[in-house]
């Protein structure tokens, strides 16, 4: 039989690699979640001088951004409500197919 502290030492470094796996995990995220911020307030910054480009009043200009991040959105949920349809649709189409196949 192992010692008791040998078995303590063991699960302290297996929690402790487990930690260092999530931190790893975690920092990795956040490098990807920076990187996805940047292009995205690039992006932003592009459409400003393009919309700025073709409307003659900067407050124009404003309103179609501003409606612009409004579709987005909305169509970011759109997506959302689509993939959850399709999910439920699958869903039923598998009950359906099992039925089918109890007779």
């Amino acid at each position: 039989m192992s010692k008791p502290e040998a078995d303590g030492q063991s699960a302290d470094r297996a929690a402790l690699k487990r930690l260092e796996g999530a931190v790893s995990r975690a920092l990795g995220q956040l490098a990807e979640a920076r990187q996805r911020a940047n292009n995205v307030e690039k992006h932003c910054a592009e459409l400003e001088e393009v919309v700025s480009r073709f409307t003659k009043e900067h407050g124009t200009a404003n309103l179609v951004l501003t409606r612009l991040r409004i579709l987005e959105k909305e169509n970011v949920d759109l997506r959302t409500r689509l993939e959850k349809g399709r999910d439920g649709v699958e869903r039923l189409l598998a009950r359906v197919r099992f039925l089918e196949g109890q007779r």
